[in-house]
């Protein structure tokens, strides 16, 4: 246990002075927001197509693995969604309370830190889990929000949809490496150099991204903040792991990464949208915040627990 915190604190030493240099006012929001974009929009799809064009779809596909995620997310999220209606929250409120319940920072913390810890073997799982996050999950507030506004599903909010998908640069580089890997052209040295390299910067530079960006998140709402971090931190993963190991026998590497991607503090992508809707965001700020601070404990554990 000792061992895993010590490799893990790296991580959130990382995290930890992105956190000071916004709290000092070092690093200003507009910094933050552009470092953000830089990882978002370059970085982490360089790393993300470098990997993925070095696999083959059958390395990247396990119908068990998805299952076995999907289920366990579903299930808390309509544990929280059931938990949000008996307390009469409003759909687009709710949605988003189970959003966080389940979405976690796959992208920006999960890729980078369980390659480097599991191996990157565990990038066909970790990719797997973040599709199924954008492509389900994401998509399903979306329409949740848009849709009980409108009052009606419409040709409109599939079509938002869908340009979200087409247009997230995460989704774009794991479909553009997969179709490389299937092309069976090595990518050229040049070329693979220069993915290294911006690739390189996706983890500190993500890190460092979420810990600025935390600086500027508030602590309201403790209570539903609790909620939310024990749904997010102890019931997706045990969840997930129930779906991989008993219901549908899982390898247990594979079940490994995904339960640890499953522990994975709440994402700041729903943070985003939060605000996009001016749906409960500070609810949101507050589940981000509370979730990151304990996942220093709970992650690490659940890492320790799946290496054996």
């Amino acid at each position: 246990m000792l061992a895993i915190f010590l490799k893990t604190l790296p991580f959130f030493a990382l995290i930890g002075v992105g956190y000071w240099a916004r709290f000092t006012q070092f690093f200003s929001e507009e910094a933050t927001a552009y470092l953000t974009k830089f990882v978002f929009y370059f970085a982490l799809p360089a790393m993300i197509f470098r990997f993925s064009a070095n696999l083959e779809l059958a390395d990247v596909w396990d119908w068990r693995l998805v299952a076995a995620y999907l289920w366990g997310t579903a299930f808390v999220y309509g544990i929280a969604t059931m938990v949000g209606f008996a307390r009469k929250l409003d759909v687009p409120t709710n949605a988003f309370e189970a959003q966080c319940a389940v979405i976690g920072n796959v992208g920006f913390l999960g890729i980078p830190m369980l390659t480097l810890l599991l191996g990157e073997e565990a990038i066909g799982p970790v990719m797997l889990c973040l599709a199924i996050d954008l492509i389900v999950f994401s998509s399903l507030i979306v329409i949740l929000v848009t849709g009980s506004r409108d009052g009606r599903m419409s040709i409109g909010i599939l079509r938002t949809v869908g340009l979200g998908l087409i247009k997230n640069p995460m989704i774009l580089a794991m479909a553009s490496g997969l179709l490389w890997s299937a092309s069976a052209v090595p990518i050229p040295a040049p070329v693979n150099e220069f993915l290294t390299i911006l690739g390189g910067a996706a983890t500190p530079g993500a890190l460092f991204a979420i810990g600025a960006s935390l600086a500027s998140k508030s602590a309201e709402r403790l209570s539903i903040a609790g909620w939310i971090t024990f749904c997010k931190l102890f019931l997706h993963p045990a969840f997930v792991t129930f779906g991989a190991l008993y219901l549908f026998s899982v390898d247990p590497y594979s079940a490994g990464v995904i339960i640890a991607a499953a522990a994975m503090p709440v994402a700041g992508n729903v943070y985003i949208l939060a605000q996009h809707y001016n749906v409960a965001p500070q609810r949101v700020s507050a589940a981000i915040l509370v979730s990151t601070a304990v996942s220093i404990v709970t992650l690490t554990t659940v890492i320790a627990w799946v290496q054996t």
